[in-house]
């Protein structure tokens, strides 16, 4: 995905006006090239059963023990959907209006879908926290 989005930064290098910052031009490329290939894959946005409603609060202790590296293979355990709307919004900093546009869904449903990826991370950092006391 990231040799396809530079190809298309080289091939339309000559459309930048210069008139916003050249990272995000880069950036934006770059998200909707991933987005585009992960079209490709048929990527369907479902509801997970899960009982979040009964999961316990996380304590800020767990917090402590996590690294980068830890909390990166948690996101990316996380299903499809889940991973791409928490990393367009909590990692890229897209609104849930701008997430809705490009994966032409509704912005309720990215809404949706970042309550359930953080519900979930939650849920995995509590387990970890028990296995490691």
């Amino acid at each position: 995905m990231i040799q396809d989005a530079f190809i298309k930064v080289f091939q339309y290098i000559g459309q930048f006006k210069f008139e916003g910052a050249f990272e995000g031009w880069i950036r934006r490329i770059v998200v909707n090239t991933a987005i585009r290939h992960l079209e490709k894959k048929k990527l369907h946005f479902k509801d997970i059963d899960d009982n979040s409603q009964n999961a316990p609060k996380i304590e800020a202790q767990a917090y402590n023990h996590l690294g980068e590296e830890d909390l990166m293979k948690l996101i990316n355990q996380l299903p499809d959907g889940y991973r791409l709307v928490f990393n367009l919004n909590v990692i890229e900093g897209y609104s849930h209006e701008e997430i809705a546009e490009m994966l032409n869904i509704q912005a309720g449903t990215s809404r949706s879908q970042l309550v359930k990826a953080r519900k979930m991370l939650q849920q995995q950092i509590i387990q970890l926290q028990k296995i490691a006391v």
